[in-house]
């Protein structure tokens, strides 16, 4: 009889929750009217906070990354 086991889906779910985040980026940074990558000598504080939100959604990959996979 086969027998479920637990695997860490790592690299491959830490990309594509990475890669959504990013998609989220853009779409913050459109929103406010800027492209994302663009680097301007003054963050306004509409762009800080897209910043903030893509930092805690790579912080959410990270646990996405480590978490056991059935």
């Amino acid at each position: 009889a086969a027998v479920p086991q637990v695997v860490v889906a790592g690299p491959l779910a830490y990309g594509i929750c990475q890669t959504g985040c990013n998609g989220l980026a853009v779409a913050c940074y459109a929103a406010a009217g800027f492209t994302f990558g663009v680097a301007l000598p003054a963050a306004p504080p509409v762009l800080i906070a897209c910043n903030v939100g893509l930092g805690g959604c790579m912080a959410a990959c990270a646990v996405v990354a480590l978490t056991p996979t059935p």
